[in-house]
C-alpha cells in the first residue's frame, strides 16, 4: 500500500513540525521525507527517547531521518550547501553515519550564496525599527534574485559544472553588490554590518567558496526533477514536511512580514499530480495548544504575561528574527489558515504539556476592532493580491482579543475541534515521538 502524510503548520511556525513528522515516520515506518517548500531557515526539533537520547534540530534534512527514513529535497527547497554540510556533522555526532548518503537533491532546487545571505541581514540592518522580520538566512534575497537573472538562479544541478558554478557566482556577486549601494546609507556601524559587508566585499570569495561547493557537490546526490516519481511509487509511507506556517505564505500572509515561500500545502499536491500518485493521502494540520510568533508582525492573542510563563529554550531571543512571542490560541487565526490551506483531514496539537502547567487556560473566538466586533477575517477572492494582505495586516494589528475561559486542556481540544470541524487525531505532551497520542489512523 501507498500512504503520503502532508503536515502543514497552520500558524507563523514553530508549531511542532519535526516532532510529528518524526512521530509519522516511526509509527508507518515511512521510508522517506519529502520537503516541498522553505529552505535552510528551518528549526525542527526532534527528540529520541530511552535508552539513548538524541537531539537535532532539522534544516535541511528531513525530521524523520532519525526514525531511519530518507530525505528528498524537492525543486521547491531552497538549498543552502554550506549550512547543510555543518548539518551534517551533527547528524554525525549523534550516530547518523552518513545523511548524505539517504538523502536525494533536486536539480532545479535554487541554492542560496553567502552573498545572497549577507545582502539579506544587511537589508535588515537598514531598516532600523522598522524590521519586517527575517531568519537572515538569504531566503527572500535569492528568490528575489532568480527572478532579476533567472539564467543566472544557481540551482542544485549547477554545482557540478566548476565554470558554471564559477560564472553563476560572481553574477550573484555583482548583482548583490549594486544592492548595497542603496542600502549603505541607511546601514548601522555595528559589528553585525561589519561582518556581512567583509563577507560580501571580499575580493578572495572564490578561493574558498569554489572549494566548500566542491565538498558539497562530492557528497550530494543531485537527481532529475521525474526522481520523485519514483520514490513516490515505492510500496509504503512517505511523509512531506513543511516549514513555516500559513500565516507567513508569501501571498496569503500578512504583509509584509511574510517569506518568500508558498506555505501552504500547494506544493505538496503539485507535487503529487506531476508523479501520477494515486495512492492515500492524510492532510494534517499542525498548531500549538497555544499561538506563537518569531519577530515583527501582527499576533491579536499576544499575552506578556503568558510569554514569560512559557520561555521556550529552542526559541529564544534570535539575532534576526529577535523575540519569541506567545499568546492565547487563536481561533480566529486558525480559520483563516483552514480556509486558505483547503481540506485536511485531522489535527495535530501539541505542547498540550506546556498549558497544562498553568493556573488559568484561555482562548480566543473573536476579536473587538472598534466599532465592531469579528470572529473571521475573510480571504482575498484575488490570488497574489498584497495590497489586499496589507490591509489585514493594518486591522490586525488594531484588534484586541476576546477571551474565553477553558477549565483545562482536553476542554481546550473540544473546543478547538468543535468550533473548526476537523478531528483531532494527533495530542503532543512532550518533545518525543513516546509523548505523542495518535487519536485516530
Amino acid at each position: 500500500m501507498n500512504r503520503a502524510f502532508l503536515t502543514v503548520d497552520l500558524g507563523f511556525g514553530d508549531a511542532g513540525k519535526g516532532s510529528v513528522v518524526d512521530f509519522l515516520a516511526r509509527t508507518y515506518d515511512a521510508h522517506t521525507v519529502v520537503r516541498y517548500n522553505g529552505g535552510a531557515q528551518a528549526g525542527h526539533r526532534v527528540v529520541t527517547g530511552d535508552p539513548s537520547p538524541q537531539e537535532h534540530v532539522f534544516a535541511q534534512f528531513g525530521a524523520g531521518t532519525l526514525a531511519g527514513a530518507a530525505t528528498h529535497l524537492s525543486r521547491y527547497m531552497i538549498l543552502d550547501p554550506l549550512a547543510m554540510l555543518t548539518e551534517e556533522e551533527h547528524l554525525r555526532a549523534i550516530g547518523v553515519a552518513d545523511a548524505f548518503a539517504t538523502t536525494t537533491i533536486d536539480a532545479n532546487a535554487l541554492v542560496i550564496t553567502p552573498f545572497g545571505r549577507a545582502i539579506n541581514r544587511l537589508r535588515e540592518l537598514a531598516r532600523g525599527a522598522g524590521r519586517h522580520g527575517s531568519c537572515g538566512v538569504g531566503i527572500g534575497e535569492t528568490v528575489a534574485d532568480s527572478l532579476t537573472l533567472p539564467d543566472m538562479a544557481l540551482r542544485a544541478g549547477d554545482m557540478a559544472d566548476t565554470n558554471r558554478l564559477y560564472s553563476k557566482l560572481a553574477a550573484l556577486r555583482e548583482l548583490n553588490l549594486a544592492k548595497l549601494a542603496a542600502l549603505r546609507p541607511a546601514l548601522p556601524e555595528s559589528a553585525q554590518t561589519t561582518r556581512e559587508l567583509e563577507l560580501l566585499t571580499d575580493p578572495a570569495w572564490d578561493d574558498w567558496l569554489l572549494d566548500a561547493y566542491a565538498e558539497f557537490s562530492a557528497r550530494a546526490t543531485v537527481v532529475p526533477d521525474h526522481h520523485l516519481r519514483a520514490i513516490l511509487s515505492r510500496p509504503g509511507t512517505v511523509i512531506f514536511e513543511g516549514a513555516q506556517g500559513v500565516l507567513l505564505d508569501e501571498w496569503r500572509g500578512f504583509h509584509p512580514h511574510t517569506t518568500w515561500s508558498t506555505t501552504t500545502l500547494q506544493n505538496a499536491d503539485a507535487l503529487l499530480a506531476e508523479s501520477g500518485y494515486g495512492g492515500a493521502v492524510t492532510r494534517i494540520g499542525i498548531t500549538r495548544a497555544y499561538a506563537t510568533r518569531h519577530g515583527a508582525g501582527p499576533m491579536p492573542s499576544e499575552d506578556a504575561a503568558l510569554t514569560a510563563a512559557l520561555p521556550d529554550a529552542r526559541n529564544g531571543t534570535h539575532a534576526w528574527q529577535q523575540g519569541f512571542r506567545a499568546g492565547w490560541l487563536d481561533l480566529v487565526l486558525l480559520r483563516y489558515a483552514l480556509e486558505i490551506v483547503g481540506h485536511l483531514d485531522g489535527l495535530a496539537v501539541t505542547c498540550l504539556d506546556r498549558v497544562a502547567t498553568l493556573s488559568t487556560l484561555q482562548i480566543c473566538r473573536s476579536y473587538h476592532s472598534d466599532p465592531f466586533h469579528t470572529a473571521r477575517i475573510i480571504p482575498s477572492p484575488t490570488p497574489q493580491d498584497l495590497a489586499y494582505q496589507n490591509k489585514i495586516t493594518t486591522f490586525l494589528a488594531r484588534c484586541q482579543p476576546i477571551l474565553e475561559r477553558v477549565s483545562d486542556p482536553e476542554a481546550l481540544l473540544r473546543t478547538l475541534e468543535e468550533d473548526l470541524g476537523v478531528p483531532i487525531i494527533i495530542t503532543s505532551h512532550g518533545p518525543g515521538a513516546a509523548d505523542k497520542r495518535l487519536l485516530a489512523d
